[in-house]
């Protein structure tokens, strides 16, 4: 029934130039109301007039204000419908009373819809700060697929993001170890939709049965809400340990017959009745017409429909009043409007179905909730709040090759794990692991299919947490499909980033857990729970072990080449000054007494014998200086020759025994890494945390940049790289690096550890296995397990022998010296054959000329014979005094 309300004060002055004192404010009232009653909702200090409007006339010529009220109903969507589109249309405010359909907070259908009750969707509020009251880290949204369902699912997952944007900021490491921080908030496990209308629920409700989440939130009209009631007590979801959070609309008119016991319920106080929001509406444009005159001057509005497309120019003014208007005594409480026009601040009641009928529990005021746990009777008549959550006992498990923590070796032919060797005395534990198929194409591509087995540090650890008394779960464990931790990129090169690898597949739902050398960092734990760290660690540099070549000359390097020249000088030097000393000596020539011939003095030879003896320490069996001066000389020599000899030695063992390659990086600020060139090449593994690490870090901005172009798809083959010289250096986990050096003796890592961190077990967020899994974690450590586990799988070390027995001299290190021996030999024969030939040579001249001089003497006694006075004598050869050259 239409009526014209005209509210006015005396004080006032134009709503148009015709009529001074009243503004015109037409209801579209319910017919429970009557002329009667309309004064009694103008406030005190104003003048109300009431005429019945005609039925051909829907707005008054003079309107300023359109007030709707309806008896709320299950169609109460269609009353203001056409009246909120006419008075959009002419930008003329319309307050609803009791409309609380979600689609009229889209403005830009209902331009000029106010409201003083929230929208359904606003329930979402209610149910956010019970999921944080009673702590349930997972709900199930399940709503309708329509406007009113996806409104609400909307409002909770900003509530949720909101909540969750802000832990976002919280350091990993301090927070407590509570699975569901009240700081954190819940999240929605599973948002299932359904078609309004739908006759079968089952696959729904079937679906939620198999989440971990105990908490149900229910978005729907009644008969869907009936239809979900009926399925779900069929299915035993009804029960012990489910929570079901349902609005208004959900406990109410055939709805209400068909409930659960246990149901938590909202009812909006003062949601039905009419004359209190027509007081509080009435007031609050009051209120705010009285604002708007003292400051604005009101233009005319529209005055009539027919031909006419003038909006009123006051009236998106009116609305920025209205809509930052507060009206604190309302019979509702403080009516006040948010930016799409509702209700801010309603006050619900909470209620529980107990027995077909409604008990209050608790009150929301709009900012906090109330309640009285201790009269809630919970679904399955429990006293005490579920935990609202079912923790699976069967997990999925995702891992990685990375050795020594993940190793994957292909099946026996029977499919089976079954062959067992031994490390340390103790059976390696295997398990079967799914491994990606590359061969596969299409949608399947890369999904695991290929049973393998897997054993290491990591499957111990899985072994061991699976059978701990407090969390005792089977699993299934399959390898990652893209062989990678997981790291966000953009899709499609849009702006919008998903994760990849093991962290895209726990984000994803193909996991429950991820055991792997996965590195807790701040970006993965703003996605992830990690548990407390099962290793710490941190990064390091790989590069190939440089073996020392040792020449033939390597017994020469201990000195230069100068140094040489200047000691074999030195032995010639001193041993001419020898010679010469003893040469020109009165006491070169030594005797006894007077009556013994002198010896003869030192020669030359007999000198550099003695200088080369004293200086390889060989002896001196004959030559010594006889002069007391050349003695001193050969003093002094000796105490050179013996300080010569000692350093050649000393160092002659730092070049053999403790060689040493080029010098190798220092560490992370190395210049080589600092200032990086195409002559040295180093690189990580692509989409990791340590590619993050470098990405995030500005001052290692440049070696990123050079890094980026170079780096590899896995750690496996960047390590290869390294062992083929393809690669200078490796920078990745110490844990992995100084286990690959270990095993392969060419290898070694280098400089200290930087961007300390740890390796974590991986769930999502809000987890029910996090707390048991980190306890456990913690209790490995105090027991020492985590301790056995890194030393047979990580400190196990092929190479010890190499690196920890004394070094020794090779045939390498002193093959030069061998050759030197062989070069004397050889050139000790060359030298013989020299002089046998010498010999040889010089034996047949001097027969050549005892035969000339036989020739002769022959010659002279022929002579003397026939001239026996010219010829005195004869020619004796023997003779020492006789030539022998010709």
């Amino acid at each position: 029934m239409n009526w014209l309300y005209i509210c006015g004060r005396n004080a006032a002055a134009n709503c148009h130039s015709g009529v001074p004192h009243f503004f015109f404010l037409e209801g579209l009232l319910s017919g429970v109301w009557s002329e009667e009653t309309c004064p009694s909702f103008c406030p005190a200090g104003y003048r109300t007039q009431v005429s019945r409007l005609r039925g051909e006339r829907m707005l008054y010529p003079l309107s300023c204000r359109i007030y709707l009220s309806h008896p709320p109903g299950q169609n109460d969507q269609l009353t203001p419908t056409p009246v909120s589109y006419t008075a959009g249309f002419y930008r003329i405010p319309v307050i609803g009373l009791t409309t609380r359909m979600s689609i009229y907070s889209d403005k830009s259908i209902h331009l000029s819809f106010l409201r003083t009750v929230p929208p359904y969707s606003h329930q979402a509020q209610v149910w956010f700060e019970m999921m944080r009251i009673f702590k349930w880290g997972h709900i199930i949204l399940i709503v309708s697929n329509d406007h009113e369902g996806r409104a609400a699912q909307k409002k909770l997952e900003t509530l949720l993001e909101e909540r969750e944007s802000k832990n976002k900021k919280r350091n990993f490491e301090k927070t407590d170890q509570h699975s569901y921080d009240s700081r954190r908030g819940p999240k929605a496990e599973k948002v299932l939709q359904f078609e309004p209308g739908t006759a079968n629920m089952t696959s729904i409700l079937m679906e939620a049965r198999e989440l971990e989440a105990r908490v149900i939130v229910l978005s729907a009209n009644e008969d869907d809400a009936v239809t979900m009631y009926k399925t779900a007590t069929i299915l035993n979801m009804t029960g012990p340990g489910y929570v079901w959070l349902v609005g208004e609309r959900e406990i109410s008119g055939r709805a209400m017959q068909h409930v659960p016991e246990g149901v938590i319920g909202l009812q909006l106080i003062n949601g039905k009745n009419e004359s209190a929001h027509i007081n509080d509406a009435v007031g609050i444009v009051a209120q705010s017409i009285h604002e708007l005159f003292v400051k604005e001057n009101i233009t005319d509005p529209p005055r009539g429909c027919v031909g006419n497309t003038n909006i009123w120019k006051t009236g998106p003014l009116f609305k920025r009043v209205l809509l930052s208007s507060k009206y604190p005594n309302g019979f509702t409480g403080q009516v006040e409007f948010n930016d799409e026009g509702d209700r801010k601040f309603s006050n619900y009641s909470i209620v529980n179905v107990q027995k077909g009928k409604l008990v209050t529990i608790g009150v929301y005021n709009g900012t906090k909730i109330l309640v009285n746990d201790k009269k809630i009777i919970w679904p399955g008549g429990e006293l005490n709040a579920p935990r609202g959550f079912q923790m699976s006992t069967r997990l999925k498990i995702v891992s990685i090759h990375q050795e020594p923590f993940v190793y994957v070796k292909p099946t026996m032919p029977d499919g089976t794990c079954k062959e067992e060797f031994m490390m340390n005395g103790e059976i390696i534990k295997k398990v079967i692991c799914i491994g990606p198929n590359a061969t596969v194409t299409g949608p399947l591509a890369g999904r695991p299919i290929i049973p393998q087995c897997c054993y290491g540090f990591c499957v111990d650890l899985l072994v061991k947490l699976a059978s701990t008394t407090t969390l005792n779960f089977t699993y299934e464990v399959h390898l990652v499909h893209d062989g990678k931790f997981g790291t966000q990129e953009r899709v499609n090169n849009s702006n919008k980033k998903e994760w990849n690898g093991m962290m895209g597949e726990l984000l994803g739902g193909h996991a429950d857990m991820i055991v792997a050398p996965l590195t807790i960092n701040n970006e993965r734990a703003q996605y992830i729970e990690f548990s407390k760290p099962f290793k710490y660690q941190g990064l390091t540099i790989l590069v190939k072990k440089e073996i020392p070549r040792s020449t033939l000359d390597s017994f020469m390097q201990p000195f230069q080449s100068t140094l040489w020249l200047l000691v074999g000088l030195s032995v010639h030097v001193v041993a001419v000054m020898l010679y010469l000393l003893d040469r020109f000596s009165p006491f070169g020539r030594f005797k006894v007494n007077s009556e013994e011939e002198e010896e003869d003095a030192l020669t030359l030879s007999s000198a550099m014998w003695f200088s080369w003896g004293v200086l390889l320490n060989s002896g001196i069996g004959e030559g010594a200086p006889r002069s007391f001066s050349a003695r001193i000389l050969g003093m002094v020599w000796a105490g050179f020759a013996m300080i010569i000899v000692a350093s050649y030695t000393a160092n002659l063992a730092a070049f053999l025994v403790l060689d040493r390659p080029e010098e190798r990086i220092t560490g992370i600020n190395d210049p080589r890494l600092r200032n990086p060139s195409d002559k040295f090449i180093y690189a990580t593994v692509k989409q990791s945390s340590v590619d993050i690490y470098f990405r995030r870090q500005v001052e290692l901005s440049t070696m990123y940049r050079h890094m980026e172009k170079h780096n590899y798809e896995s750690a496996a083959e960047a390590i290869q790289a390294v062992r083929d010289g393809k690669l200078h250096a490796f920078i990745w986990d110490s844990a992995v690096l100084e286990f690959e050096a270990s095993q392969k003796c060419d290898l070694v890592t280098t400089g200290e550890l930087f961007f300390r961190s740890g390796f974590g077990i991986g769930m999502r967020k809000d987890s029910p296995w996090k707390q048991a899994v980190s306890l456990a974690i913690l209790s490995f450590h105090e027991n020492g397990f985590m301790e056995d586990l890194d030393k047979n799988w990580v400190r196990y070390q092929e190479c010890d022998f190499r690196s920890n027995a004394p070094a020794t001299l090779t045939f390498e290190n002193m093959a030069g010296v061998f050759m030197l021996v062989a070069g004397g030999i050889v050139a000790g024969i060359f030298l013989i054959f020299i002089e046998i030939a010498y010999k040889r040579h010089k034996d047949a001249r001097r027969k050549q000329m005892q035969l000339a001089f036989a020739a002769v003497n022959v010659w002279r006694k022929n002579l003397q014979q026939y001239h026996p006075t010219d010829i005195s004598g004869q020619l004796n050869l023997s003779d020492p005094s006789v030539s022998t050259v010709v």
